[in-house]
């Protein structure tokens, strides 16, 4: 990692190397559930990583739960910036295509994660991050509780209210009828 050599102290490189350790593999799980290809989630993460070095000044806890949001949210962000710049019209791809349904089930799939994202950003910031929590990397409610530092009933009433926000945005968008 080249940037490495330009931290301005070596408290701000110590945390850098810190957080990339701590959260590297997390980072890489969201990056690979979005792009599929872990050659293109290691990028995504490197990416995300880069721009976590650029904001390293808004981590005030390397070890909280809103650190860790923040860093899968930068990861996200880099892997759906990854997807939509990967993504080859279906004309430009081999007339010889041996598994087309595979194709096309994997461009659904994609085109669904990106969907799905779509939803969770018009949702408040704190009922997302529960949300991710709960489902995207499958912690229980009291670790999400221990992991954002509230209480486990808290963590469950914004379990409910993203779930119910989240109803309420696939019948706005369309995704299911009312």
């Amino acid at each position: 990692m080249l940037f490495l050599l330009t931290f301005s102290s070596a408290e701000e490189r110590d945390l850098f190397e810190y957080l990339y350790q701590k959260y590297k593999k997390l980072c890489l799980k969201k990056a690979y559930e979005i792009l599929q290809d872990y050659s293109l989630a290691e990028d995504a993460v490197s990416e995300a990583y880069l721009r976590v070095y650029k904001n390293l000044h808004k981590i005030e806890d390397p070890d909280s739960g809103r650190t860790a949001a923040f860093l899968v949210t930068i990861t996200r962000n880099a892997a759906l910036t990854m997807l939509s710049r990967e993504q080859k019209p279906l004309e430009e791809l081999d007339e010889g295509q041996e598994d087309s349904f595979a194709l096309v089930d994997f461009a659904l799939s994609r085109e669904f994660v990106r969907g799905a994202y779509r939803l969770l950003d018009q949702m408040d910031e704190e009922l997302r991050h529960v949300f991710l929590l709960k489902f995207a990397y499958d912690m229980g409610n009291k670790e999400i509780a221990r992991a954002l530092n509230i209480s486990q009933n808290l963590v469950g009433v914004r379990l409910h209210r993203a779930k119910k926000k989240l109803a309420d945005l696939l019948v706005k968008e369309g995704f299911v009828g009312a």
